[in-house]
């Protein structure tokens, strides 16, 4: 498996319902300097995570697309992407863009870095510029 398949599968196990309270398997994924910006303008580290994820809501894993990496290093590589999470009914009701930078440490990736941004909904659905 390529660097961008195996980078692309984590990020999406970082968005899997199930996962995302399996603390055991998170911590792993996550590195000890971790560090977020949330979409609040909240900075959250690796502890701080770990406990949101043990009382969030479940809900439906988000969709990831136009996912890309860049190699900022041999281990260090930039990952960004578009999310969309869905309601219960599997409508649409947000969408993001992602980065992340993860780091290869020990034989696997860590995440080390994270950031969502959300996207505002077009105030012209059709113009596309604004997708």
């Amino acid at each position: 498996m390529n660097t961008a398949d195996q980078l692309r599968q984590l990020e999406e196990r970082l968005l899997d319902p199930a996962v995302r309270r399996n603390t055991p398997l998170v911590s792993q994924l996550i590195a000890e300097d971790f560090i977020e910006f949330g979409a609040s303008g909240r900075i959250f580290d690796k502890a701080s995570i770990l406990e949101d994820l043990k009382s969030e809501t479940p809900r439906p894993a988000s969709l990831l697309t136009d996912f890309a990496i860049r190699e900022l290093s041999p281990t260090i590589i930039l990952a960004t992407y578009r999310a969309t999470r869905f309601n219960a009914n599997g409508e649409p009701i947000l969408h993001s863009r992602r980065s992340s930078i993860w780091t290869h440490v020990n034989g696997q990736w860590q995440i080390t870095f994270h950031q969502g941004t959300p996207i505002p909904p077009p105030q012209n659905p059709t113009d596309p510029t604004q997708k």
